[in-house]
Formats: C-alpha cells, sequence, structure tokens
C-alpha cells in the first residue's frame, strides 16, 4: 500500500489492483466533503473502492460527506465522534454499516439507509442524539448489539420483515421511542434491547 495525500483527502493506494482506499486524514478533515469514483497518481488512475477504519474519526469540524457508488465497503469508527457531521450520502455499492460507523455523530439528524445493506454493525449509530427516525431497508437482516444505543431523539423506527435478529442493547436508552412493531420474520431479540425506553407505550411482539 502506498499512502497519497489527493486534493485533501489521503488513500492507501494498491497498485495490483489499481484501487484506493481513503486512509484517516492526519490534519482532519473540514466542511462538506464529496469523495471522487477515481483518482490519479503518478499518471495512474486509481478506483476509490473503500472508506478506511477511522479515515474520518474526530473531525468535527465535517459537515457533509459525498460516498461515490464505487464504493462498496466502509470500514468501523469511521465517522465516529464527527459532532459537526448532518448529512451522509450512503450509496447503494455499500452493502454493510461497520461497527461505531456513526457513534457520538450528534449532530446527525437523518440518515438513508440503502437497500443493498444488508446488516447494520454494533453500535453502528450509538449516541446519535439529534437523530428522530431511521427507515431500515427490507435488504437488512440484522440489527447490531447497541446498534441505535442512547438516540434519545429517535421517535419511530422501521422494523422489515426481513430483519430476524436484534442485538444486544439495540435500542437502550431511547427515550423518545414511545412504540415498536417487531416483524414476524425476528426470531431473537437480544438482551437489554429496549431497557431505559422510558417513553415506550406500546410494543407489537410476534407469535
Amino acid at each position: 500500500m502506498n499512502k497519497v495525500e489527493i486534493n485533501g483527502i489521503y488513500y492507501n493506494l494498491n497498485e495490483c489492483k489499481k484501487t484506493a482506499e481513503v486512509t484517516k486524514n492526519p490534519d482532519k478533515c473540514s466542511g462538506a466533503v464529496s469523495i471522487p469514483e477515481t483518482v490519479s497518481h503518478n499518471g495512474v488512475t486509481y478506483s476509490v473502492t473503500s472508506i478506511g477504519d477511522w479515515a474520518f474519526y474526530e473531525c468535527s469540524g465535517l459537515t457533509s460527506v459525498n460516498i461515490p457508488e464505487s464504493v462498496t465497503s466502509i470500514g468501523n469508527w469511521t465517522f465516529s465522534e464527527c459532532s459537526g457531521l448532518t448529512s451522509v450520502n450512503i450509496p447503494d455499492s455499500v452493502t454493510e454499516i461497520g461497527k461505531e460507523v456513526f457513534a457520538y455523530c450528534d449532530g446527525l439528524t437523518s440518515v438513508t439507509i440503502p437497500n443493498s445493506v444488508t446488516s447494520i454493525g454494533d453500535s453502528a449509530f450509538w449516541k446519535c442524539s439529534g437523530l428522530t427516525s431511521v427507515n431500515i431497508p427490507d435488504s437488512v437482516t440484522s440489527i447490531g448489539d447497541w446498534a441505535f444505543r442512547e438516540c434519545s431523539g429517535l421517535t419511530s423506527i422501521n422494523i422489515p420483515c426481513s430483519v430476524t435478529s436484534i442485538g444486544r442493547s439495540a435500542f437502550w436508552k431511547c427515550s423518545g421511542l414511545t412504540s415498536v412493531n417487531i416483524p414476524n420474520s425476528v426470531k431473537s431479540i437480544g438482551d437489554w434491547a429496549f431497557s431505559g425506553c422510558k417513553g415506550l407505550t406500546s410494543a407489537n411482539i410476534p407469535n
């Protein structure tokens, strides 16, 4: 891997596969960031296919991110503690939302999860207190442990019929949640999944 900086974004270049992975920026990104589909270095063009672990970690000045269709994977802790992040575009090419990807992004008010995503990782949206609603697509089969832990502003959640498991403490201390409908497809609900949901007045649990 060859680490280079191109237009303010750092990449690990795979010279054999001609692919590029967005990697951690030591200078911290800020403002609106648009990741390109391809980058060029020393006359060679690389396809941007992934965003690595910690890539935008603690970039508190980051306000929005546009991710291209060429990206298929987003690593763990990628946008963790980006407190100024208000919007992010996740393309249909992404299949998995990793561990703590948006943890502590308390400025994030809404997120669209594309139909390509099959799993939401552990603590993916932990303490995203500004998040008010989440629409989980029919492609998702599992909601990880602590996935929406302490999302106190969350008032509604759509759990589709494709989901078979809800992890431990998945909605722990989601105090704004008033009702939840668990579809027939769900076979297991982890410990403390809705613990601390003080505003919860109704829950539909299948047979």
